[in-house]
């Protein structure tokens, strides 16, 4: 009998709403976008639906800028592994922005593999500029004419 193979989707990328890792819930979507602002404790990522899985072992790893430790030296991509809860099942993969910024801006490549063959590939790019917002500018706007 043939062996099954599990089914890989990319639902979403992009920015997401604060996502607390010990919750079952996932974070949901804000924007669909690899242009990520440098903005302390924003989300960005992806998440991916594997079908037919269960119990497949998935390696990721993150590789980011030269994002500095607490000793001041660079730190390795962060790789892991996970395992696949049900037949049909949603992964968040992601990370956040944290002080100070200089380092984190750049771009971020997270990757997921299944048998050393990669399954989602995504590159977000982190950018100062990116931080100023049109909704920013109409604030700023807002404010300015109220003082004349």
């Amino acid at each position: 009998m043939a062996k099954i193979k599990p089914e890989f989707s990319m639902k979403s990328y992009g920015i997401y709403n604060e996502w607390d890792a010990n919750s079952k819930d996932l974070p949901k979507i804000q924007k669909f976008t690899t242009e990520i602002p440098a903005e302390v404790d924003i989300e960005f990522g992806y998440i991916i639906n594997v079908k037919k899985g269960k119990g497949c072992k998935l390696n990721f790893i993150i590789y980011h800028p030269d994002v500095l430790d607490k000793k001041g030296q660079v730190m390795a991509p962060f790789e892991d592994e996970v395992y696949v809860k049900t037949n049909d099942w949603d992964f968040f993969l992601g990370d956040t922005i944290w002080e100070p910024i200089d380092d984190k801006v750049g771009p971020w490549r997270i990757v997921i593999e299944y048998q050393d063959r990669i399954i989602a590939d995504k590159t977000f790019n982190i950018s100062v500029e990116e931080g100023y917002r049109v909704d920013d500018f109409s604030a700023l706007n807002k404010t300015f004419n109220k003082r004349r």
